[in-house]
């Protein structure tokens, strides 16, 4: 009787181990047969101000390719890092993963990006976003928006018109409490708009000549004189998005470059004297010229040691195409580079972040994404830090910028 016993326990257990098997890997068919449908397991890497929209892509996703069982698990790792997270370990980084244009011919370069073969991907976006997502010829990264900085202010304190100048922005009096104007200039990716404005290039026109930068040269000077009287005004901030977004919540900031990634805060912060226009003009040489900022894309790549190439395009894909940038346009007033949106007048104009950005995107040069341009970053950093401090003057910028640029130069460590 025991052996009996004991031989139904173990059979229930098979039967109800098959069952709940059976539950998560199998659907049923018209006809009333058992279909097996497979299980993929992919990883996203996106920004963390993205959860809510992502998590719900994802979730649209999985309802439009009901033909796999999707295990799509989301992590945090922002474009600015990815780079340097995936080539850590490029078989333990994810599936499909954000980034920032500037990085692509790095991550190409080790290995770490599958190519893009779907024509569509090149038709569907703008052409300077494919030239960004582009290595040596072949696409390496799905566009999913545009990316550059521009100008908030507080309609309170200045109107439209004297917006359109820095000269008019630093010259009025907004009293003791409030600074004018503030940006992080010891950022290059900021702190070089002065540079392009004069005139200057990084790596040449095209930003491909690793063996050309100018910021020393006649023009480079005159830019930098520039921020130094600039950053000597009291009326001017070195501030970060930080404490750009607590300035504007006090109502202690009139004016300050930024990106969209800020635009909710900013906006929730000044309510109706939000404003949101393109970079000013300044006056370099005599001469009245538009800040010329640095401009990227965020592109999805997909790993080249990924499991499932076919699936992780497809989520990558997915993530890019025209509603997902709707979505992100919508909820994160991200720009499109979906040409059935951004070629969309009356859409780009419904959003005035995105048309701020659209406006300046007109006075930007696309960020180079050659591997010279890591010498870029730490001296320009320097050189603001310099500006700040009081250390860079009009009497030694000129050595100053010589050795800016032969930091930028030197050969590049493998």
């Amino acid at each position: 009787m025991k052996k009996i016993t004991s031989l139904l326990i173990a059979l229930t257990l098979v039967i109800l181990t098959f069952a709940a098997c059976t539950n998560k890997n199998v659907s049923e068919n018209d006809n009333g047969n058992v279909d097996e449908k497979p299980t993929v397991t992919l990883r996203l890497w996106g920004a963390q101000d993205d959860k809510a929209m992502l998590t719900g892509l994802i979730e649209d996703f999985k309802k439009l390719h009901t033909d796999k069982n999707w295990d799509i698990k989301l992590s945090f790792v922002g474009e600015d890092d990815a780079a340097t997270e995936i080539l850590k370990d490029v078989s333990a980084a994810a599936d499909v993963f954000s980034f920032s244009s500037d990085q692509v011919a790095t991550l190409k370069k080790s290995g770490a990006l599958y190519r893009v073969t779907n024509p569509d991907v090149k038709t569907r976006n703008s052409a300077a976003s494919v030239q960004a997502a582009t290595v040596d010829g072949d696409l390496y990264a799905y566009p999913a928006s545009a990316e550059t900085f521009f100008l908030y202010y507080d309609k309170a304190i200045f109107s439209a018109e004297e917006v359109k100048s820095l000269e008019k922005i630093m010259a009025k009096d907004t009293g003791d409490k409030i600074r004018n104007f503030a940006m992080k200039i010891d950022d290059g990716w900021y702190s070089s708009s002065f540079f392009f404005t004069a005139g200057c290039t990084l790596f040449g026109k095209d930003g491909k000549d690793k063996t050309k930068c100018d910021f020393n040269s006649d023009k480079g000077v005159l830019a930098a004189n520039y921020m130094i009287d600039l950053v000597n005004n009291k009326k001017f901030a070195n501030l970060d998005d930080a404490k750009i977004k607590s300035g504007f919540k006090a109502r202690t900031l009139g004016a300050a470059v930024s990106g969209a990634w800020n635009a909710e805060d900013i906006k929730n912060s000044l309510g109706e004297d939000f404003g949101v226009t393109k970079l000013p003009t300044v006056r370099i040489d005599s001469t009245d010229r538009n800040l010329i900022s640095m401009a990227n894309f965020k592109l999805y790549g997909v790993n080249a040691q990924t499991k499932f190439p076919e699936e992780a395009h497809l989520l990558a894909n997915f993530l890019t195409d025209r509603d997902a940038q709707e979505v992100r346009f919508r909820k994160r007033n991200f720009a499109p580079t979906h040409m059935a949106l951004a070629g969309d007048n009356d859409v780009m104009a419904s959003n005035e972040v995105v048309a701020a950005l659209t406006a300046q995107s007109k006075h930007s040069i696309l960020q180079t994404s050659i591997d010279q341009v890591s010498n870029f970053w730490a001296p320009a950093e320097a050189f603001g830090t310099g500006l700040i401090d009081g250390t860079i003057t009009k009497s030694n910028v000129k050595a100053k910028l010589d050795a800016f640029v032969n930091s930028v130069l030197a050969t590049v460590k493998k």
